[in-house]
């Protein structure tokens, strides 16, 4: 039977080859990869409801797919980064211009990030969700133990411990992505070896001509291999979305229903509030989402905003004329700061939760000030431990004088959430890439459209 479904599986990958050929967009590949894998996935449970080892077996096979798709993505983030941080800089050309930039895109990534919090506490305090009745089970209490050891660890690490570690002290480890806070790392590296490459133009222009050759060379080949990576996108999607609903639980999903249709709401919302603030900015919204629809869906079914950037890079330069500098800027912090969805909606959901267990009004002023105020700030917090949105909640929940518990209780519809959740901060990235480049009004460099 597993060869028959991988039979089955071929044809599908077949199906989406020969609708790849002529001039079909991206966007559109990509939705049948998602339609077909979601088929597909339905085929497995329901024909198989009684033999979990087939779908099993037949997963392990069909997610070859997948994590190939995925490492292919990882493989190329910290060159990318690297790369495109070390152009940008030489094509600003002035110092004081990454500055700006990077205050403009950390603060928009911030701003959104409380926005999302407020969201967040609204829609669980009109659902009336708290923390009583939720079952504890064996695979809920043996998470919980995890997670009280990694509160542990988590409960000494400080703002300040958190922002050192952002600066990089042996970047041929930071490449390989050998810590939480390695992504951004390689942005400052490649931000301090742009400035270094711009003074040495200066006082000496031939070298500065031959340092920009090489770098624009680079630069080309990585673009030219991002495209070559994406053209793989609709098999990957295909094959991450047959996992997704063939391993869904539905008895987890219907037991915690209420959870998740407020969190999907108030992620909704959060989209809402990006297409208003690219609206202010003059980006349609119908246009905006048919464009970053790739990106999104990938986020959604990969559930790593850091396998996500350089889709998103790309499609903030090549669909939004977005500068290669901001757009890695956004792409990269946006993957590891002001998470909307992890470190903005999630932790403050929990918090709204537990508090009436505790005999905390959670429409307090206080308490809503003093919430928003510690998920903004641990929105920087989320990237120096890694773990998104159980460590954001890690890191919240005792701030605010919470157990942890409740983050272990919902361990069984996890998954479900976070693709949302992902997909959400992405689109944070991306807007803040796009409204950074509007407001400040900064053009891209005429060769990107030739790369």
């Amino acid at each position: 039977m597993v060869i028959l479904n991988l039979v089955l599986f071929t044809v599908l990958i077949g199906v989406l080859y020969r609708y790849s050929k002529g001039d079909t967009p991206l966007s559109r590949q990509v939705l049948a990869g998602l339609i077909g894998g979601i088929l597909f996935g339905f085929f497995l449970q329901l024909a198989y409801i009684d033999d979990n080892a087939i779908v099993k077996s037949t997963l392990n096979w069909t997610n070859v797919v997948g994590s190939t798709y995925v490492n292919l993505l990882k493989m190329i983030v910290m060159p990318l980064v690297l790369v495109m941080m070390i152009s940008a800089v030489l094509k600003m050309k002035e110092i004081a211009a990454v500055g700006k930039i990077g205050t403009m895109v950390v603060g928009t990534l911030v701003f959104t990030t409380a926005i999302a919090a407020f969201v967040g506490i609204v829609v669980t305090n009109s659902f009336g969700l708290t923390a009583d009745g939720l079952t504890e089970g064996a695979r809920e209490l043996a998470r919980a133990e995890v997670l009280t050891v990694r509160q542990e660890r988590v409960s000494d690490l400080t703002l300040p411990q958190i922002l050192v570690s952002f600066v990089p002290s042996n970047i041929f480890a930071d490449l390989t992505g050998a810590r939480s806070t390695s992504i951004i790392a390689v942005v400052i590296f490649g931000i301090l070896f742009g400035i270094a490459a711009l003074l040495v133009g200066r006082d000496n222009p031939e070298q500065g001509e031959a340092i920009d050759k090489f770098v624009d060379a680079a630069m080309s080949i990585i673009m030219k291999l991002v495209r070559i990576v994406m053209m793989l996108t609709p098999y990957g999607i295909l094959a991450l979305m047959s996992k997704v609903i063939a391993g869904s639980n539905g008895e987890d999903i219907l037991s915690l229903l209420s959870f998740i249709v407020a969190s999907y709401l108030a992620i909704l919302i959060m989209f809402v509030v990006h297409a208003l603030i690219l609206l202010s900015v003059g980006v349609g919204t119908l246009g905006y989402f048919r464009k970053v629809w790739p990106v999104l869906t990938f986020a959604f079914t990969s559930r790593s905003s850091a396998a996500t950037i350089p889709l998103n890079v790309e499609t903030q330069i090549k669909e939004f004329n977005v500068p290669s500098s901001i757009a890695n800027l956004s792409a990269t912090l946006g993957s590891t700061i002001g998470q909307n969805g992890c470190a903005g909606i999630y932790p403050a959901m929990l918090a709204v939760m537990i508090a009436p267990t505790m005999g905390i009004d959670p429409m307090e002023p206080i308490f809503l000030l003093s919430l928003i105020g510690i998920v903004t700030i641990s929105s920087f917090g989320v990237a120096g431990v890694g773990g998104g949105a159980t460590f954001a909640a890690l890191i919240v929940l005792p701030a605010m004088g919470m157990p942890v518990v409740l983050v272990a209780l919902l361990i069984s519809i996890e998954p479900l959430i976070d693709m949302a959740r992902t997909s959400l901060n992405v689109n944070g990235s991306v807007t803040a890439g796009i409204l950074t480049s509007r407001v400040l009004g900064e053009k891209p460099a005429e060769e990107l459209g030739n790369v």
